[in-house]
């Protein structure tokens, strides 16, 4: 499958059409940046660079080990000296032969780099959560669409072609009306970098620039534990499982049941958060999310619990597995075909962003789609941190009633950094 939009369903098929070209559209190319060189950017560089019509001109990390391994990774595949390799993300974006960049970087710089490469111009691909807040989230909406910029954000399980057929039997009626949704994402924290426990305060390693990974981020002093991977379990920096998570299933959600560009009205929750230590992400949360024709979806993280998400129809339910298989429940329930051919969700969630950046179309992972998806797992947060029920209108993005809560939309940047 290597068009803009997904076949075999229509309803998936991205209409808006942006009034702009890609700058280099009438070249046989695509020249890409790639802003943060991790763990998910080095598997997105190898996701792009197999692609034929894109070409990675750039690679930037504020450790210089993951830049450097990144650039001699594309000059070893192209068999020249040409990518260029950056530590601070500004200096590329200064160049006038890049199209679109490709950004895998901690939660708490989603925002910054994406709004500056969207205003240099370039189109953006990005990891979910879509931003730290909300109020980060609709800048970037914002900005995408003052600039005519196409956005996809990488929530690859949208091109996954058995969630697509089950997306349409769930539309279908197949299983009934829908009487609610569950969600169920991991509990805790994984040690992503084997650092859990290093939290004594240390010099930074030779390499890092420590207070450019900080950035908008409150000071703290260096830690393994702090950085590389587990910067996901600091609310600081990433926003727990939750947040992790939400943006992937929510966006299934929205999708199957057209919520892309609203929102719940009440939101509540409840979770555990950790006794002490760097990671203070809640380890175990419950949330309820109601919008206004009386659909509930719980999200909830508990340890032995089914991840996914659950379809409850008045006929039967059906389950999307955190894999992409699908299964009727109960299990005496035919199961579901698999497709004749099948195309891997990553690759053609990355190859709908390239056919998209030169058709100029809406991808179907859109910026919109992104904030409204980050807003429940937000809302949940700020309900578990007060313990209390949010009103919120999807309509103006506000908290109703509540001016505690409404200060949670949004966090300070610590200087030189702002939106």
């Amino acid at each position: 499958m290597a068009t803009a939009c997904i076949l075999g369903c229509p309803w998936l098929i991205p209409q808006t059409v942006f009034p702009q070209t890609a700058r280099s559209a009438a070249s046989n190319r695509i020249n890409l940046l790639f802003i943060g060189t991790g763990r998910r950017g080095m598997e997105l560089l190898r996701l792009f660079i197999a692609q034929p019509d894109c070409h990675v001109a750039a690679v930037c990390d504020v450790d210089q080990e993951h830049a450097e391994t990144a650039k001699d990774f594309v000059n070893d595949r192209y068999g020249t000296r040409d990518c260029r390799v950056y530590y601070d993300f500004r200096e590329p974006l200064a160049r006038s032969d890049l199209d679109a960049a490709v950004i895998a970087l901690p939660l708490h710089w989603h925002s910054i780099p994406a709004v500056m490469a969207a205003r240099a111009g370039l189109d953006v691909y990005a990891e979910p959560p879509l931003a730290h807040t909300i109020k980060e989230g609709r800048t970037i909406c914002k900005t995408i669409e003052r600039y005519a910029r196409v956005w996809q954000t990488d929530t690859w399980r949208r091109a996954d072609q058995r969630l697509q057929h089950a997306a349409e039997l769930v539309r279908s009626g197949a299983i009934g009306a829908i009487q609610s949704v569950e969600i169920g994402i991991s509990h805790g924290h994984v040690d992503c970098a084997g650092t859990a426990g290093q939290e004594t305060p240390a010099k930074p390693p030779p390499g890092l620039d420590y207070d450019m990974w900080l950035g908008p981020a409150p000071w703290a002093p260096y830690a393994p534990a702090r950085v590389h991977g587990n910067w996901r379990w600091n609310l600081d920096y990433g926003g727990g499982q939750l947040m992790e998570w939400i943006g992937h299933y929510m966006e299934i959600v929205q999708l199957v049941l057209g919520l892309d560009t609203t929102g719940p009205t009440e939101v509540e929750g409840s979770g555990e958060y950790p006794a002490a230590g760097l990671w203070n992400a809640p380890t175990t949360f419950s949330i309820r999310a109601l919008y206004s024709t009386g659909l509930t979806i719980t999200i909830v993280s508990a340890q032995g619990i089914r991840e996914g998400i659950l379809w409850k129809g008045e006929k039967e339910s059906l389950h999307m597995n955190r894999d992409g298989s699908v299964e009727y429940l109960p299990r005496s329930s035919p199961q579901l075909a698999k497709p004749k051919t099948f195309v891997p969700a990553p690759v053609a969630h990355a190859r709908e962003f390239l056919d998209c950046a030169r058709s100029r179309r809406l991808t179907s992972s859109p910026a919109e789609s992104a904030q409204r998806a980050a807003t429940v797992g937000h809302l949940g947060q700020i309900a578990i941190r007060l313990g209390r029920k949010i009103r919120w209108n999807p309509i103006t993005e506000e908290i109703i009633g509540d001016d505690t809560a409404g200060r949670l939309l949004g966090k300070s940047m610590r200087e030189p950094w702002y939106l």
